[in-house]
């Protein structure tokens, strides 16, 4: 035990010797020091820009709500979703695949609006030829644009009479923090009437199969099981996803 002790001081000792003469011959590493405060500022400038990028980091974490809420990503994948319920396959095709179509769908959708957006708010504000409130204001317009066409006008109004206040005069005149609620329960709306259209097929097919079963006294036989390959030859002999793909994109039109 003395031994174990007396070869542990050794070592040690060892190594502050090394240690003291490495920094002794200036071979120290140095290492890098992190400061954080609030100090005074005599210039304001500086203070606005802080809070510019602490305003733009934040709505960057939001992106992907802006990015579900303010476009037709969620209309494309509700109705992805519910075909795929429809049809019965469970997990096929995965989540994956649905959102990354869903996503490359809302991008052919919104790339006009968004072409808009970057050539008249956001090449300007980069060239300094308008500030960054003016380049925010131009890029709003073609989004409530957008966002008009595909809302009702009855649920854009339970918003704008929720909020009170002076009501718009027009709905190009209705904010954003009205516009958008209002955006998103027709864009629900809209998805479940495609769903319920989707289902019906399928609907039909599972109560025949299951009238055909119960006719002839397969009662432990689940119709599910049965009705699930004719389900999918139906829907590749009648090309399913180009019908559904061409309803959804035409109903942005």
């Amino acid at each position: 035990m003395k031994t174990k002790r007396q070869l542990f001081a050794i070592l040690a000792a060892a190594s502050t010797l090394l240690v003291t003469g490495f920094v002794a011959d200036g071979w120290a590493i140095s290492l890098p020091t992190i400061q954080m405060g609030m100090e005074d500022s005599s210039n304001p400038e500086k203070v606005s820009s802080a809070i510019q990028v602490l305003i733009l980091l934040t709505v960057l974490t939001l992106a992907p709500s802006i990015l579900i809420m303010t476009t037709s990503f969620s209309r494309i994948i509700i109705v992805l979703s519910f075909l795929r319920q429809a049809m019965g396959t469970q997990q096929t095709p995965p989540n994956q695949i649905l959102v990354g179509l869903a996503l490359f769908l809302t991008t052919f959708v919104m790339a006009p609006v968004w072409s808009e957006i970057n050539e008249k708010a956001l090449q300007p504000y980069l060239g300094e030829k308008i500030s960054q409130a003016e380049a925010l204001q131009v890029a709003e317009v073609p989004l409530k644009r957008f966002m008009l066409r595909q809302t009702r006008e009855k649920d854009l109004a339970l918003f704008i009479n929720i909020a009170g206040g002076q009501k718009p005069a027009t709905k190009e005149d209705a904010e954003l923090r009205m516009l958008i609620p209002a955006f998103i329960i027709s864009e629900l709306k809209t998805a479940f009437q495609i769903g319920f259209m989707i289902y019906i097929p399928f609907l039909i097919l599972d109560m025949v199969v299951a009238s055909v079963l119960l006719s002839m006294g397969m009662m432990m036989l689940p119709p599910v099981l049965i009705s699930l390959p004719f389900k999918l030859m139906l829907f590749v002999m009648v090309d399913g996803w180009y019908l559904t793909v061409g309803s959804l994109m035409r109903s942005f039109s």
